[in-house]
């Protein structure tokens, strides 16, 4: 048996940055890759300095994502998450979620990581297509 993979390319987003799909569909089910605080029409980094806005902007941007692929952010069932100083910013993108996700929340797993640049945070979502 043959799975559909489907990738999801939408403006709305930042483009990728490398050779990846902003997301993959396979079946009922929606892969994205790892998203940064990037703004689709600059292309620009939002938010240095400020890992709350930088959560912001990803969540905006997985919200496009994740539309075009037929999904909303109410769809995520798992969230990964990457943090350049965990202590630090851990706090400051918790404190975003509930602007953005609804309970039950996303299964999830947030880890410190060396993000290239100014970046603060990075996140990756499994959704499901409704």
């Amino acid at each position: 048996m043959t799975s559909s993979r489907i990738a999801v390319t939408t403006d709305a987003a930042p483009a990728p940055r490398g050779h990846y799909s902003q997301a993959r569909i396979v079946g009922d089910l929606i892969f994205t890759a790892g998203v940064l605080a990037y703004d689709p029409k600059t292309n620009d980094l939002v938010g240095e300095g400020d890992a709350a806005e930088q959560t912001r902007q990803i969540f905006r941007n997985l919200s496009a994502i994740l539309a075009e692929a037929g999904a909303s952010l109410d769809d995520i069932v798992k969230l990964t998450a990457f943090l350049q100083d965990l202590d630090r910013d851990r706090q400051a993108y918790d404190a975003v979620f509930p602007e953005f996700l609804t309970t039950p929340y996303p299964a999830r797993l947030t880890a410190g990581a060396r993000l290239g640049g100014q970046a603060l945070v990075e996140i990756e979502v499994i959704a499901t297509r409704p």
